[in-house]
């Protein structure tokens, strides 16, 4: 075979294998967009028991074509609260179930001796999709041709591939050489770094389904590949999880034992097979018998599945282990170490609709760590006891934090393919993030009129604090209602919080005119009166801002 073959072969390779991961991409993130509040309902139902999580771990990842994917939303929902480990666990090993149904589309997909026609057909069914997703006007026909596309892309992709494969099997020199290959071990390894590199398990599996096929490699070898390739997708949500928080990182290590002890039981399992006269290859065989692609795909579903329920059972011993491998801190929290997002990650950039409800999380942690400001805020002006200034500087930190970092998340979110509905509450998030930020302001200010009234020996009157403590009842009440709109959406709540706040309003006039005759009658000092009428101000203007959060629901609408 001529150097020109050789490069067309290479070059063929490389290029099947970018198209399939473009395809498992477009697949992956339209059936994420077109499916997200569906999956968000579907991962609660993970409370009810082990085998429910595994159950929606196989069903998120066989829909959303990616298993790294399901990882790293779990990771995410662990690291705000919604799921607890043992719940991430079993969804994390039903994702190593429903990552096989890519495997076994890519092996009925190469069933017939026909490969042009074959071709052709999924390039058909992929310019389709191409067509609807350039040229249709809603978002979701556009999601459905963006699957389509992806769909169709996957078999021209692995078309690709499986020529390359066949001009590398006639080589002589290129099948001895793999034939050198035969330790377990060795072919394990080989199968985790090369899946490491692509960041895909879906694509190294495909890749030696197609080198089975071609016979490049035999079937033994395939299995032991696939084993390592098991191992090698763990990196994605490695480094999702230790970039994150603690029980993040606990996520991430329950996925790599789980693969490494199934990869560690398969090879055991395997050796006293060997040592018996009887190969991997030889019982899966005997399964479709002709098709080896069928071979090589039902192993590494049986591999899978078999692992889980070895696994599943000790699933409390795990989150034990990883505990004590990545302990908490003794005497402290997670958030000790300074100023961070609570739920948004780095990596859900990688996963809009989990981005976008993480978002809303951290908004509303947010507008909560406002409101305790405030609330201490008020507490200090009343009572000049400055005992919970430390917390309060630690959340004005928070809160000033979570104004700018949240902003240029938001802003590289927006860049991603999101859904109409994603995109217009994002654009409101920015204007949302402002004015909690500036409700964190004025509580600031409140407390500097503490520090003025302490540095002059003064203090508010009895009658004055009782005024303030009635005003800081009546805003408490309007940040319920205020965080039950956002939360929910609710128009009534709404209404209620618009109510609140003209309540606020005419209360604060009166306030200023009760202080007014109070210093006209000497019952307070002018620069007592003077902290007054400041604070009642800066408590309206928090009313205001809060208000504007609440509004922000009809423009999202």
């Amino acid at each position: 075979m001529d150097a020109v073959t050789i490069a067309t072969s290479v070059l063929s390779l490389i290029a099947g294998v970018g198209v399939f991961l473009v395809a498992c991409s477009m697949m992956s993130s339209n059936l994420e967009a077109l499916g997200s509040r569906k999956l968000k309902a579907l991962f609660s139902k993970t409370t009810k028991s082990k085998l429910a999580g595994v159950g929606v771990g196989a069903a998120t990842t066989a829909v959303i074509q990616s298993s790294s994917a399901t990882s790293v939303m779990v990771i995410g929902f662990v690291n705000a609260g919604i799921m607890t480990l043992a719940q991430a666990a079993a969804v994390i090993f039903g994702a190593n179930i429903g990552t096989t149904i890519t495997g076994q589309l890519v092996a009925l997909g190469m069933f017939g001796e026909n490969s042009v026609s074959t071709s052709i057909i999924f390039a058909t069914f992929a310019g389709i999709g191409a067509f609807i997703l350039a040229f249709a006007k809603k978002d979701r026909t556009r999601k459905i041709g963006g699957i389509m596309a992806g769909f169709g892309m996957l078999f021209v992709g692995l078309s690709m591939m499986s020529g390359s494969m066949k001009s590398f099997s006639e080589m002589e020199s290129v099948r001895a050489f793999l034939a050198t290959f035969e330790n377990p071990l060795l072919l394990v390894l080989i199968g985790a770094l090369l899946t490491a590199v692509v960041q895909s398990s879906s694509v190294m599996t495909s890749m030696t389904i197609t080198m089975v096929v071609t016979g490049l490699i035999d079937l033994d070898q395939g299995i032991y590949l696939t084993m390592g390739a098991n191992v090698g997708t763990c990196v994605t949500a490695l480094i999702a999880g230790f970039t994150s928080t603690k029980n993040a990182k606990r996520t991430s290590l329950i996925h790599l034992i789980f693969n490494v002890s199934g990869v560690a039981a398969f090879l055991l399992i395997g050796l006293f097979l060997h040592l018996g006269g009887i190969e991997y290859g030889f019982i899966f065989g005997k399964m479709f018998p002709h098709a080896p692609q069928m071979q090589l795909a039902m192993f590494h579903t049986v591999f899978n599945t078999i692992t889980v329920i070895i696994v599943l059972p000790l699933t409390n011993l795990l989150v034990k282990l990883v505990t004590k491998l990545v302990p908490d801190k003794k005497g402290g929290t997670e958030h000790d170490d300074g100023p961070r997002f609570r739920h948004v990650e780095e990596h859900m950039l990688s996963n809009p609709p989990v981005a976008v409800q993480q978002i809303k999380r951290e908004i509303l942690d947010m507008a909560e760590t406002a409101a305790k400001n405030f609330q201490i805020s008020i507490d200090t002006v009343c009572t000049l006891d400055y005992g919970s200034i430390k917390t309060f500087r630690a959340n004005e930190k928070q809160l000033n934090f979570v104004n700018k970092e949240l902003a240029r998340f938001i802003v590289r979110l927006l860049k991603a393919d999101l859904s109409e509905r994603d995109r217009v509450y994002l654009s409101t998030a920015f204007r949302t993030v402002s004015d909690l930020e500036r409700v964190g302001d004025y509580a600031e200010n409140i407390v500097e009129y503490a520090d003025k009234l302490k540095d002059a020996n003064e203090a508010f009157s009895e009658t004055a604090v009782a005024e303030i403590t009635e005003l800081k009842e009546m805003i408490n009440a309007l940040y319920s209602s205020v965080m039950d709109a956002y939360k929910n959406n609710s128009l009534l709540s709404l209404d209620d919080a618009l109510e609140t706040e003209e309540r606020v309003d005419a209360y604060t006039a009166q306030m200023a005119e009760n202080h007014i005759k109070r210093m006209s009658d000497g019952a307070c000092t002018p620069e007592v009166g003077a902290q007054y009428l400041s604070l009642s101000t800066n408590a309206e203007r928090v009313a205001d801002h809060l208000i504007n959060v609440a509004k922000t629901i009809k423009d999202a609408k």
